[in-house]
């Protein structure tokens, strides 16, 4: 099983940690960059976007949307 790199991110005010495989960190930081956000503005977009969907996989699935449209 890969190892998981958590960061912890402040978002809408609150500090909230986030647990992915560096490969989905580096997607989005790439992703972050074409959209001349911080890791943090993109990580917020996602979580007021996500609906129901646990937040880490919100970001996995933005993720590889982002990777397969390149």
């Amino acid at each position: 099983m890969p190892l998981l790199r958590k960061r912890s991110l402040q978002l809408a005010g609150h500090r909230t940690s986030i647990a992915l495989e560096p490969e989905f960190w580096a997607v989005l930081e790439q992703m972050a960059t074409a959209r001349a956000a911080s890791l943090a503005g993109l990580v917020l977009r996602i979580d007021a976007e996500r609906g129901d969907r646990p937040l880490a996989s919100a970001c996995r699935v933005a993720a590889l949307a982002f990777a397969a449209a390149r």
